[in-house]
């Protein structure tokens, strides 16, 4: 299944935002992960939208996780970002050129459209057992427990870079 860039993105984000008690300025996020700030607000906007972020305005504002990362899973951020709809849509080929099925015929899904699904539901189901609050753990056992410390101590620094 191939998703947007932004799920990555937006992913990142997330699993960072972790690392703050207080909100995290949009610039922050961008800088931090060296991708234009545009481009990044897209995303923060698209897991606002969905509930999964929320915005604080203000000289101390920025964004945060609107609930526990272990509540959050992969599937809601690619959702959020690309969208709930289905990854494979069945457009009934075989129904169409010279040698086209009728429609009475195809009285089931054809077997390609049953493997898609059958794939598609099994991506889903992986994406929604793991947390944020997963990946967060991940990052300490593959970078060491200070790295997100570390991150989070940068996002909240009133330095620039």
């Amino acid at each position: 299944m191939k998703m947007s860039g932004g799920v990555e993105w937006a992913l990142h984000c997330c699993v960072v935002l972790t690392t703050s008690s207080r909100p995290v300025p949009a610039a922050k996020l961008a800088e931090l992960h060296d991708v234009s700030g545009s481009y990044l607000a897209k995303q923060l906007q698209a897991l606002a939208r969905a509930g999964l972020i929320h915005s604080v305005q203000g000289k101390s504002g920025g964004y945060a996780l609107t609930r526990a990362p272990e509540s959050i899973t992969l599937l809601d951020v690619v959702r959020a970002v690309d969208g709930p709809g289905p990854a494979f849509v069945c457009t009934e080929i075989r129904q169409r050129g010279p040698l086209a099925t009728p429609p009475s015929d195809c009285t089931k899904a054809c077997p390609i459209a049953r493997a898609m699904w059958t794939a598609e539901k099994a991506w889903r189901q992986a994406l929604a057992g793991v947390t944020i609050a997963d990946l967060a753990r991940d990052v300490g056992d593959d970078s060491g427990p200070e790295a997100l410390t570390v991150v989070g101590a940068w996002l909240t620094s009133d330095k620039d870079g």
